[in-house]
């Protein structure tokens, strides 16, 4: 019975698999870039883990003479300190070696045993926190004098105090151990700051995107006609989003010092302010709308207005851009209707903007959301402005728990998770 040929690989195969070879490099770059942090987070937030635990259990030993000997056969002690310093981690196996001077034999020590000038003992386990002392006694012989050449001391300090036992031992590590708790979800989300972090996170958000989108629409709309010092006007517009966070972060905070900044002083100056008004500390102040009063969200409302502010330049430019793109005739066939300027904005321009302004309300969005150094600068998060990124900042570093941290980095994860869900599933559709 003949065996059937083997199937050749079409050509169209050979080079699919030659291009998915070719990707290979490309994907393993964005696991380790994008997809190991994102895993890695997710697996931290699960585990009971604080800064101290990233750096590894490991025993401490120290070692001092405590009984020089002053002739041959005359006992030489050795004090060894032992020290876990981990408080809840058990070492397993601890091992230390040492080098001693020649001509020392160990004496009444089961654990410990000499091979030639080397010392090996075995310490067995270590609970968490363990401390204790280890006294080794040598005798010493001629050697040993013969070597320290009349300066026992000098010698000892040589060879002994000046160097340190090598230490090995095992240890269980809480970030690749398979121990697991929900503790960190339950904290996090059933504190009593979840709920109005949030609430400040979504309005800071919504409103610094709108604002922004809503500046950079007025500025595109000034700048695409044709004019005298247009270019010098369009660079202009790009500083507050070219210039450095941090040099504009306190330039604001400075504009707005109660004591010094030139907002109270000139709002006091032409009456608009009763009184200096600590802009970026207080975190509500009482208005009066046509003899409505209300609270106004101080410190809150800066930060907005300094996110709006900052980031318009970006939506200038995309819907400036677009702008251009317009057909002309759309407009000549709207005043050839008859079309009033507003009119033609509503029914001409602002269809044609729509798939711009949605991009960009996503893109502006997801950074905003995320966005942590902005009002960190301006407010450390004080003053009703604590955001989830502010939150996340004070779980892992603040209060050194990193799984809190994690686990409040997941819920942002979730949050814009759903509301790109939510975006791709209503967003309306442009050109």
């Amino acid at each position: 019975m003949t065996t059937p040929p083997r199937r050749r690989k079409t050509l169209a195969a050979r080079e699919a698999q030659l291009a998915y070879w070719m990707l290979l490099p490309t994907f393993i770059i964005v696991f380790a870039i994008v997809l190991f942090p994102v895993l890695a987070n997710f697996w931290i937030s699960f585990k009971p883990v604080g800064l101290a635990d990233l750096r590894a259990p490991e025993p401490t030993i120290r070692e001092r003479v405590r009984e020089e000997p002053g002739a041959p056969g005359e006992p030489l002690t050795v004090l060894y300190q032992l020290l876990n310093r981990s408080q809840d981690t058990v070492l397993r196996n601890v091992v230390f070696t040492d080098t001693l001077p020649a001509g020392l034999t160990l004496t009444g020590e089961p654990r410990c045993e000499t091979s030639g000038t080397e010392l090996r003992c075995d310490l067995g386990d270590w609970e968490g926190g363990f401390r204790d002392d280890l006294t080794l006694s040598f005798t010493t012989t001629e050697a040993f004098f013969s070597a320290a050449r009349d300066d026992v001391a000098g010698f000892l300090e040589t060879t002994l105090e000046d160097g340190e036992p090598r230490v090995t031992a095992q240890a269980t590590n809480v970030l690749t151990n398979f121990t697991f708790t929900l503790a960190n979800y339950r904290r996090f989300l059933g504190s009593p700051e979840f709920l109005p972090t949030l609430r400040v996170t979504l309005l800071y958000t919504v409103f610094g995107t709108l604002g922004s989108i809503f500046l950079g629409l007025f500025a595109a709309q000034l700048l695409n006609e044709k004019f005298r010092g247009q270019g010098f006007l369009r660079g202009l517009f790009l500083f507050p989003y070219v210039a450095p966070v941090i040099a504009v972060a306190f330039t604001w905070a400075f504009l707005l010092d109660p004591q010094s900044g030139s907002v109270n002083a000139l709002g006091v100056e032409f009456g608009l302010l009763q009184e200096s008004v600590s802009f970026l500390s207080e975190r509500t102040l009482e208005l009066s709308l046509f003899g409505f009063p209300f609270t106004l969200p101080l410190a809150l409302t800066v930060v907005i207005l300094f996110e709006a502010w900052r980031y318009f330049p970006f939506a200038f430019l995309f819907i400036l851009a677009r702008f251009q793109a317009i057909p002309g005739d759309m407009y000549e066939a709207a005043d050839v209707d008859g079309a009033s300027p507003l009119q033609k904005f509503w029914w001409v321009t602002l269809p044609q903007l729509v798939g711009i302004l949605s991009t960009l309300f996503l893109l502006r969005f997801i950074w905003t959301f995320n966005k942590f150094d902005d009002i960190f600068l301006l407010t450390g998060g004080a003053a009703g402005t604590k955001t989830l990124t502010i939150a996340v900042y004070d779980e892992a570093f603040a209060r050194a728990d990193l799984g809190a941290g994690a686990a409040a980095s997941v819920v942002l994860f979730v949050i814009l998770g759903v509301f790109m869900v939510l975006y791709f599933r209503f967003a309306p559709e442009g050109e």
